[in-house]
């Protein structure tokens, strides 16, 4: 049956939506990353992100279009400020909740969530701005295949981020103290590992991948504003797809939720009519809650071994 409605469909089509959800999945990817960061590093699930991912747009336009920077230049400016601002709510917030139920401290990111963006909106105002990116609308055609110059640079982005946590973890030796953390906290402590400066390092990489992650996210004519956050928070169900603990699950978890997503929008019209406009939306639950049923700690997560 899949295979007639995909003989109904062009090719170009087809490999337009591949093209198209597989750089979705990218942006997924970098919001799910600094899920994982947090999580990997301090066992709690940080809704906070999503604000995150909003500030970094807007520093990213403010340092750009306002302070006339070279928009590479904005958006390095950006992450180091998105950073920033991860540690500094770790240092002021999060530090003094440490032994708190786990409850306890996702209400608080929560609650950071709401606030953070209020103060966006008050600050930047809520009428959608242009980022002042150099892809614009630009597409070029490979084949019969239109790809956006900014869907292009994404894939980029998010392979570089990949490959920078891959060498940070394996080689660098606060990688290595973040992952000795992460699988034995007392453990790691006995060692003489610092968990202080772990989870505040963690807080930091989670903000500077969201400052990336909100530039590419807002890429296009009029694509920043208020909403950019609720997007980021699509990211959560690659997360828990790809598994809670894991960068690389956190980038398969993406792409496989930006593929159906728009493969969905591609195919939903004509043979989902049923289901009513939008579907493409739920389609990312449907599939977290499928993949969960086979396998609950996610395609890369670490099961969890209990003792009787």
């Amino acid at each position: 049956m899949i295979a007639a409605v995909l003989a109904d469909i062009s090719q170009s089509d087809l490999l337009r939506s591949l093209v198209s959800g597989f750089a979705l999945g990218c942006k997924y990817a970098l919001v799910a990353l600094g899920f994982v960061i947090v999580f990997k590093a301090t066992g709690v699930i940080n809704f906070a992100q999503a604000s995150f991912v909003l500030v970094g747009g807007y520093l990213t336009f403010n340092a750009s279009e306002t302070w006339g920077l070279n928009f590479y230049l904005a958006l390095l400016v950006a992450m180091a400020g998105g950073a920033a601002i991860g540690m500094l709510l770790e240092a002021l917030v999060l530090r003094r909740m440490i032994g708190e139920a786990p409850f306890t401290l996702v209400m608080v990111t929560i609650g950071v969530l709401f606030i953070i963006d209020n103060v966006v909106t008050a600050i930047w105002g809520p009428d959608p701005k242009n980022l002042g990116d150099p892809w614009g609308l630009n597409v070029r055609t490979v084949g019969d295949v239109a790809i956006a110059d900014r869907d292009i640079w994404t894939i980029v982005f998010t392979s570089a981020v990949l490959g920078a946590f891959f060498l940070f973890f394996r080689y660098s030796s606060l990688g290595l103290a973040m992952r000795a953390t992460a699988l034995d906290q007392e453990a790691a402590m006995a060692q003489g590992i610092s968990a202080r400066v772990v989870y505040r390092v963690s807080w930091g990489i989670a903000g500077l991948v969201a400052a990336l992650a909100g530039a590419v996210l807002s890429a296009g004519s009029a694509a920043l504003g208020p909403t950019v956050g609720l997007i980021a928070l699509v990211a959560f169900p690659a997360m828990i797809l790809g598994g809670l603990d894991s960068p690389l699950g956190a980038v398969v978890g993406g792409v496989i939720i930006g593929i159906v997503q728009q493969m969905t929008a591609l195919l939903a019209p004509e043979y989902l009519e049923w289901a009513g406009q939008g579907f493409e939306l739920v389609s990312p639950y449907l599939v977290m809650i499928v993949i969960l049923l086979v396998r609950p700690y996610g395609l890369f997560g670490t099961k969890e071994v209990r003792r009787v």
